[in-house]
């Protein structure tokens, strides 16, 4: 299997994260959700996450395409709250920190 079809077989995440009080949502892509979701929650990466105490995961869609989920990603990002809050609430309605399933 080369480096290429290897990359097509990844699957990427589009993910929403917010603090414990639901004020401020952060919206990015990774190819290893579990992995970042611990970095944010320990804090292993200085900057916007850690400053505002992003530690709940809220919302994931999983995409086959890099590509796909960057445009997916700049699409929610342009976004404003309430249509941020909206999409969460179709598959989230009380904010539940989904990771707690996992960790």
């Amino acid at each position: 299997m080369t480096w290429q079809s290897q990359s097509m077989n990844r699957q990427y995440y589009v993910y929403i994260m917010t603090n414990d009080t639901n004020t401020v949502t952060y919206t990015v892509i990774t190819n290893d959700l579990i992995r970042r979701i611990y970095e944010h929650k320990h804090k292993l990466v200085k900057g916007f996450t850690a400053k505002y105490n992003i530690n709940k995961l809220v919302y994931y869609e999983t995409g086959e395409s890099i590509e796909s989920c960057i445009l997916r990603e700049k699409q929610i990002k342009s976004w404003s709250r309430e249509a941020k809050v909206a999409l969460i609430t179709t598959i989230n309605p009380n904010w539940r920190n989904l990771s707690e399933e996992w960790m």
